[in-house]
């Protein structure tokens, strides 16, 4: 799979072991996406080791334009991944901010960009690699359910994330899913985007969100904890009933986790 211009990606064969980098949304806000992520990576046979050291990946400071400062934070993150195992990612921002961006954060910094450069080929978000990696059979025992899919922009963008996620859920035989009106608009999220500008986050929030009740749904899922938190706040606020969840958790729930 590869996004628009960029060089189509080689997958390598399903490794014995993985970093899992947690992001610290999931970490603050939405532990179980990460014990979900763990528990369907260990499923297919892969051991996984989290390095307790790792915070966040720099992308707030550097959308923000404080290059300086994410430069400060995603150094330290660089010597957690010594061994050279694939690294997952359960959101595809983060992904695509280490993958990506990483590299152009340090240039200038012989040592570090090389460091970068190599992580960055060893990056991949969650459903990509369940998709390309593992290629996962899944086996759906949930009830009949209509959902519908958002993916945030920089991981629909740097990362697939709606074409590996559409991958999985489509092999869920009871879930039936939907297509948003909006779906390749923004949340209104974006990080600190959402705090600088409340009133424009708070309208585009609202737009989205009409367009998921308009689908008649039943469940909201995306691969990104902070569009799932922005998106859930505006549901919850107008008394929808429908509610979002991590990727990660909804499938792990719909092939036997939850018993």
């Amino acid at each position: 799979m590869s996004t628009p211009g960029q060089a189509p990606r080689s997958y390598p064969a399903k490794p014995s072991t993985v970093y899992l980098f947690g992001t610290c949304f999931v970490d603050v806000f939405d532990p179980e996406a990460g014990l979900s992520s763990v528990q369907l990576l260990e499923r297919e046979g892969i051991r996984v080791v989290f390095p307790d050291e790792q915070t966040c990946c720099g992308q707030p400071a550097y959308t923000s334009g404080y290059p300086d400062e994410a430069r400060a934070v995603a150094a330290k993150q660089l010597e957690l991944f010594a061994e050279p195992w694939p690294i997952v990612v359960p959101s595809g921002s983060c992904a695509g901010m280490m993958r990506h961006h990483w590299p152009q954060l340090f240039a200038g910094d012989a040592r570090r960009q090389a460091q970068a450069e190599t992580i960055s080929e060893r990056v991949f978000e969650l459903t990509e690699f369940l998709v390309h990696v593992c290629q996962v059979r899944l086996d759906d025992q949930g009830d009949a359910c209509r959902t519908v899919l958002h993916t945030s922009c920089s991981g629909r963008r740097e990362m697939g994330t709606h074409l590996t996620s559409r991958a999985l859920l489509g092999q869920l035989g009871g879930v039936e899913m939907v297509q948003q009106s909006h779906e390749s608009e923004c949340c209104g999220f974006g990080g600190t985007f959402s705090v600088r500008h409340p009133d424009i986050s708070s309208a585009m929030a609202s737009d989205k969100a009409d367009a998921l009740e308009a689908t008649g749904a039943q469940v909201l899922v995306s691969a990104d904890c902070g569009c799932l938190a922005n998106l859930n706040g505006t549901l919850e606020k107008r008394g929808a009933r429908l509610r979002g969840q991590h990727i990660a958790t909804f499938l792990w729930k719909r092939t036997g986790g939850a018993a």
